[in-house]
Parts: structure tokens; sequence; C-alpha cells
């Protein structure tokens, strides 16, 4: 029997007796033959049963779940106070044409001269071709959208045929991007491209529905009983703007998993070392951005998704606060965590895509009822002195907790730098509870997935997923309606934790990943492997977070900088993302596998 535990309420809690503990997660690694059986077991009436609670002991959870008495009320969707605008800030009317929104924040960026980029002077170190720096080449005639599009088929068809495959799409149709890119490139012929964004190729994760791709979700069997009839709202937004869709990115299956392993459509391959995983599940989007394939791309976070492959890849990811964006049209359209969210090479990238998509579901602006979005306004010099009144909030046992040091040591510098640069002051703060959020997080998301996903395992689909999604299934099926409250209970505790937390400081800052991207064993890609480990510096993924790339590890592995900022508090993010890049822009390395699209020759 286990003994009975009581929580003081969160409003009581000492800080001063919170306790850093190291999270193991207790778990298998397995890849073969030893992945297969295991699955059966764990899938067997009687047995399966005793393994998961077996895990599950191991692990903690039914200490915490079953075992105490937690005095907070269940909140079963986000709850976040008002929040007042930063100073500096140029706020949107998110009922505005997506078009007019992107024009609203390429007014807020700082100046730039693509013209310098083609002038033919070497510059200083590597970098990537943003966006504006496309809009001009169109612009200027100096190549066209077509032109453009051919080169980027070409790779696309090459990839099938690398040694090893490079897998980053899941559906492609060469004659509808031709298509987008003719009639765009009549826009600029005719001086009326529909925004910044008009040419641009972004991709799409595969399970958000961009029309006329099936959404697969990467199974071989969710396009058979989903049928996709119009794009997503955040693709339509895109469209509107002129962007033209390459088609669906690779990810790890139905997004259940962070190293992107995909036996079913190949493992994609991290572009700084193609024997290395990209992270997942956002792992195609974060492979193409890196690759410099493509300008930007979307993908899904509910659990890390966003922000780990953009961390390993080396690219820049926006984890959005909950509801800041719509889910209609997604896969996991249904759920309380997940989120849709821009990647690209640039922070500046970001926002303008942040730009195109942003505006809450009807359902959501009722009850979450989210405040004006607003950008940081980066056009004027005197808007970067607001920096220096920034609090970052450093957890410094969470913050060195990580695989290597050179990771917390290359984050450790950043703060030096933005304390030297801009006078930004770290304060030290105590995150408590971090097993309990992980646990409450992970019943969350699995009891919302099972649920979404049942009627189809009970079909017979079931049987049709990788392994290591099955094992994750396993997990899920074994939480019960009592799990799924007190993980809701527990979602309250978290929250007013991280508000008083953003009464004493602005940003919470750690490293995205306490590991730069492993390798991807042989044994993985044929059946898969378990995926059980954490490989995120986790923390409640009911908040807005940014990640940006800071550096790289003694191997040249991209090192991240994860920003956690107050609910609907994007612009703060985005404007700290943006000195943090300019510090760190000298040390960016160029991918091993990288293709300079704009270069025609």
């Amino acid at each position: 029997m286990g003994k009975k535990r009581v929580m003081v309420p969160a409003k009581d809690l000492d800080l001063s007796t919170v306790k850093y503990e190291h999270e193991v997660i207790k778990a298998p690694h397995l890849t073969g033959s030893m992945l297969k059986l295991f699955v059966r077991m764990v899938e067997a009436p009687v047995l399966g049963s005793l393994i998961m609670s077996f895990l599950k002991k191991q692990n903690k959870m039914v200490e915490m779940l079953q075992n105490t008495v937690i005095p907070e009320a269940p909140m079963f969707k986000p709850e976040f106070p008002p929040q007042d605008a930063e100073p500096s800030v140029v706020i949107v009317d998110e009922e505005r044409k997506p078009e007019d929104r992107v024009e609203l924040a390429l007014k807020c960026l700082p100046h730039y001269d693509p013209a310098s980029c083609w002038s033919g002077d070497s510059l200083p170190s590597f970098r990537y071709w943003k966006i504006r720096d496309y809009a001009y080449a169109y612009r200027s005639k100096l190549v066209t959208p077509s032109m453009v599009a051919e080169k980027i088929i070409s790779i696309i068809e090459d990839c099938n045929y690398h040694k090893p495959p490079t897998p980053l799409l899941i559906s492609f149709d060469a004659e509808d991007i031709r298509k987008q890119a003719a009639a765009s490139t009549q826009r600029f012929e005719e001086g009326n491209p529909l925004s910044i964004l008009d040419g641009i190729f972004m991709a799409i994760k595969d399970d958000i529905d961009c029309y006329p791709h099936p959404s697969k979700g990467a199974t071989t069997w969710m396009h058979e009983v989903r049928s996709v009839e119009k794009d997503a709202v955040c693709v339509s937004r895109l469209r509107s703007c002129g962007v033209i869709l390459v088609g669906k990115a690779n990810m790890h299956e139905l997004g259940m998993g962070t190293t992107g392993n995909n036996p079913n459509y190949g493992t994609t391959r991290n572009p700084h070392a193609l024997e290395r995983y990209t992270g997942g599940s956002s792992s195609g989007p974060a492979a193409i951005v890196a690759s410099g394939l493509c300008s930007a791309a979307l993908g899904t976070d509910g659990g890390g998704s966003v922000r780990i492959p953009s961390s390993l890849c080396g690219v820049v990811g926006l984890k959005t606060t909950y509801g800041r964006t719509s889910m209609e049209g997604s896969i996991c359209d249904a759920g309380t965590v997940e989120i849709i969210g821009p990647i690209a090479s640039t922070v500046e990238d970001v926002i303008l895509v942040y730009a195109a998509i942003l505006g809450s579901s009807p359902e959501d602006r009722i009850s979450l009822r989210p405040p004006p979005p607003c950008f940081p306004d980066l056009s004027s010099l005197e808007n970067a002195n607001t920096l220096g009144s920034l609090r970052l909030g450093k957890y410094t046992e969470w913050f060195n907790d990580v695989h290597s040091t050179d990771i917390s040591d290359v984050c450790e510098d950043v703060l030096k730098l933005l304390s030297k640069s801009h006078g930004c002051e770290t304060i030290e703060i105590v995150i408590p509870e971090l097993h309990e959020m992980r646990t409450a997080h992970v019943v969350s998301i699995g009891s919302e997935t099972k649920c979404s996903l049942n009627p189809d395992c009970e079909d017979g689909k079931g049987v049709k997923l990788t392994y290591d999604t099955r094992i994750s299934m396993a997990l899920f099926r074994s939480f019960t309606a009592s799990d799924y409250v007190a993980a809701q209970c527990l979602r309250r505790r978290i929250m007013h934790h991280h508000m008083e937390i953003f009464k004493k400081v602005d940003v919470i800052v750690t490293p995205t990943t306490g590991m730069t991207a492993p390798k991807i064993p042989s044994s993985a890609l044929k059946d898969g492997e378990t995926d059980m480990q954490v490989t995120v510096h986790s923390v409640s993924a009911y908040l807005m977070r940014f990640i940006i790339a800071v550096g790289y590890d003694k191997q040249g592995l991209p090192i991240g900088l994860q920003l956690i900022g107050r609910p609907w508090g994007e612009e703060t993010i985005l404007h700290l993302a943006s000195a943090v890049e300019e510090l760190c822009a000298k040390s960016r390395k160029k991918p091993a596998s990288f293709y300079d699209i704009l270069n025609i020759k």
C-alpha cells in the first residue's frame, strides 16, 4: 500500500524547502527484436498492465497521482491571468487581414539593406538568406519564384537517392509547386506581390492540413480515415500572403517522440551531422529550414516538438501561448496543450510568419480572453534600451543539469553578454515541483492523444502504428480518469508557481535540451526505438517560449537557449531573442548539408 502524501497549498509553499532533484527516467531503451518483444509484452492483457504499473511506480507517477492529496481545484484548460502590454510595442488587431499584419510586422523590423548581400563583398561569417533577401531578389528581378522553385524541386527529388537517404517530405507534388510559383512570378512581374511573404517557400508539418496533400501524421493509415478538404486556418493565412507551400514535412509518428525517428517514411537526418537525429517531433520542418531549403516551416508543439528540433538543428522556433494561434485543421486540434508555431532560420523571419498565422479561434477568444497580440518595435534604437530593464530568471541547478558542460557554459556566456551589452539582470529563482510538472504533462497530453486515437485503434489501426508509438499508447491506456483529474489539479499549482516567478522576473532562461543531437543507432532505422528518455529541459507546457541557436559544442553540434515568457507575452521574448541573435551572429556555422537556394547559377 502506498503511503498517503498531502501537499501544502501552492500559495503556502516555502521555496527555501525546495530541493532540486536530477530527473532520471527509469525505462528500457530498446531496438530491433527486443523492441518487438517488449511491444508484445506491454500489449498483452494482464502482463502489459503489470509492466506499466511497475514503470509508473519506478518513476513515482503512482505516488504522485494516486497517493497524494492535491488541494488545488483542477484546471482542465489553461487559465491565464490578464497581462499588461510591454513598453515599446506595436499592438496588432488580429481581425486584420494576415497580409496587413505582416506589413505591420515588417515595419517593426530593424533597418536592413539586402542589396549589400548581393554586392559580392564577402561576409564575415555564415548567414542564412532572410525572407527580406528573397523579396529583394524578386523585386530586383535577380531571380523569380519559378527559378527558385525549380532548384528546390530538383533538390527534393534528389534527396531520396542520397546515401544515407534524407527524407524531408512525406507528401510532395512538383507540379503544384510550379503552379504556385508561376502565380507568384506573375504577381511580381505585374508589380503586385501580396506581401513580403509572396514567393517565400515553406513546408508544413504532416499533422497540419495543407490541401490537396493528405495529412497522415507520419502514419501509414491516417489519411484513410481522415480526409483533407481544405487548408488548416494557419495554412490558409499563409496562402493569402503569397507563401508557396512545398508539401508535408516528415515527423515523428503522431508527434509521439522527441528523436524524429520514423520507420514508415525514413528518419530525417540532422543537416549539421547526417548520422545524428534532428530531434522531434517536428523533425522535417527543422531540417528543411536548417538546410536552407525553405525560409520557414510550420510545426506543432505540445511537449517540445518545435523546441527540441529547432535547438538540435540550430534554428529558431516559437511556441506561442496556447490559444494565440488557431489549431483548426490539424490532427491534434482537440487537446489543451498543443499549438502551431513557426520555425525559421532567423528571429525576424519567425516574427513575419507569426504575424501571418496569429489569431485565436472563436472558442478560445471566449474562454481564454486573450489580450491583443503585440510585436516588438525593433526599428528604433531607442527601443533597444528597454532591454536593460529585463530581469532574467535562472534556476542554476536546473540550468546546469545537462549532459555536457559545453551546453551550460555556452548558455551562461549568453547571459553574461546580455548583461554586458544591454544591462539585463540575471536573478536566481527556484522552480518548484518539476517532477510533478512532467508527470502532469505526460498524463494530460497522453490522455488527450489516446482519446482522439481511440476509435481508430479500436477499429484495428493501432497495430499499424510504429513500435515506439505502440509503447506510448500502452502507457496512455494505463492512465485512469482520476489520474487525469489529478494532473489538472497539478496544472493549477504549476501555473500558480510560474505566475509567482513572473512577479520577480520577466523571462526564465535555460538550455533547451540537456544534450546536443544524439547519434541514430543503425538498429533503430528499420523498426525504431523506445523513446521514453527525456531530452528536453522540460517546463510547463502551458507557457510561451522561444528557442534560439546560441553556439556549438566541441563536436560542432548546435546548442539552443530557451526563453520562457509570461502568457501572451510573445513580444518580450521576440525582443530579447533578437538581441541574443545579434550577439551570437558571428559564431553561426554553415551546416554540413546546406543548399544555397538564392544563388541561382
